[in-house]
């Protein structure tokens, strides 16, 4: 894509804007966050469901959703970037499929597995395990910890369609958790997904020295709790039909909300692969780049897109009054925005072995263009 010139976005919608400051409606949030994308911003095992029934990774991937041929840099190694999320994706969910297998209490297994192992794109997952490829790591280090995110994102998309919070029938196409299964089991399906995350890292995760697991586990804590994931979800919640709401109110609730599990993903792949501490903070801000712009990319697709094309009901935050980034910005000025959290995000992987961060970089280029 051609570059954009954000002078005047940055005049008219900057966080850091005296003017958005006054007049947005105050909120007391938790805590700043230290990294901001807009600062400094410039121009430049019983029986179970066989493997083979579960949806394959190339079934939610579209030809739309790989990254075109135009959108690469031409010095960079050819890279197939939906052959590698088919590749790793699958691997992912046979390590899903193995680790919350079908037993005794078989409704809450089947509830788990329902929402688990139901497609999804493993962004998380692959993130952890070609964040972990980076720094030199192997696969069979970070496995555990790549499904342990699954395991959490899938927790959180139940919890978020819960009559008390989003409301939402449907989810990748099919009825959601609670409509299948009742609001009490799909309460209890997501609290057991996210009590069994931290425990298959700590006992399942193998070649790797300790401290570092116990680093990765609390990076993975911090990222969804009342700093992190649970943070966003408060004051989203607290936010709707709020008027006068700025960009930092906004983005606070993104960072955390959707950016941190993200972030995680990235930290734990580097943490647990033996990176360095500089290469661990590079891809945390990074992915935090990345995880910004999913959330840029979806608040468009939700008001450009029908339910048929997302899997999940479209035009929903419209209805709920909730606050986005088209509502605030517009939707030029937000596509403007994303292309510009994109090259900040490839920016950071500049020093790293070109044909390693090609997934990351290919990661960001998909995200940015997904249509779903």
């Amino acid at each position: 894509m051609a570059s954009v010139n954000l002078g005047s976005l940055v005049q008219s919608y900057s966080i850091f804007n005296q003017a958005s400051r006054t007049n947005s409606k105050s909120f007391p949030l938790p805590r700043s966050f230290p990294f901001n994308p807009l600062k400094n911003i410039s121009s430049s095992t019983p029986k179970r469901r066989s493997f083979t029934s579960l949806p394959s990774i190339s079934s939610v991937l579209t030809k739309e959703d790989a990254v075109m041929e135009e959108d690469q840099d031409p010095q960079l190694p050819s890279f197939d970037f939906k052959s590698f999320m088919v590749h790793k994706g699958n691997a992912v969910n046979q390590a899903l499929d193995s680790a919350v297998p079908l037993r005794e209490p078989v409704k809450i297994h089947e509830a788990m597995r329902y929402s688990l192992l139901d497609g999804g794109k493993r962004v998380r997952p692959v993130l952890c395990l070609a964040a972990c490829d980076l720094v030199g790591g192997k696969e069979s280090m970070v496995m555990p910890a790549a499904c342990a995110l699954e395991m959490i994102h899938t927790m959180s998309l139940v919890h978020d369609d819960l009559p008390c919070m989003d409301n939402d029938d449907l989810r990748r196409g099919k009825p959601t958790n609670h409509k299948v299964y009742g609001e009490d089991i799909a309460v209890l399906a997501g609290d057991a997904l996210l009590a069994f995350s931290f425990e298959h890292i700590a006992v399942s995760t193998v070649g790797v020295t300790p401290d570092r697991i116990v680093r990765a586990i609390g990076e993975l804590a911090k990222s969804i709790g009342a700093e992190g994931l649970a943070a966003g979800q408060v004051v989203d919640i607290s936010s709707e039909g709020l008027t006068n709401v700025g960009l930092d109110h906004l983005e606070f609730i993104h960072v955390h909300k959707t950016a941190a599990l993200l972030e995680a993903a990235a930290v734990l792949g580097a943490i647990l692969g033996g990176g360095r501490d500089e290469d661990v903070e590079k891809l945390r801000k990074f992915a935090r780049n990345i995880g910004l712009l999913f959330q840029v990319v979806d608040d468009i697709l939700d008001v450009t897109k029908s339910s048929k094309e997302l899997g999940k009901t479209a035009g929903k935050d419209l209805v709920a009054d909730k606050v986005t980034y088209p509502k605030l910005m517009g939707i030029n000025k937000s596509k403007e925005f994303a292309e510009k959290l994109k090259s900040d995000a490839l920016e950071l992987l500049q020093g790293f072995d070109p044909e390693k961060s090609a997934p990351l970089i290919a990661l960001a280029n998909y995200i940015a263009y997904r249509q779903n």
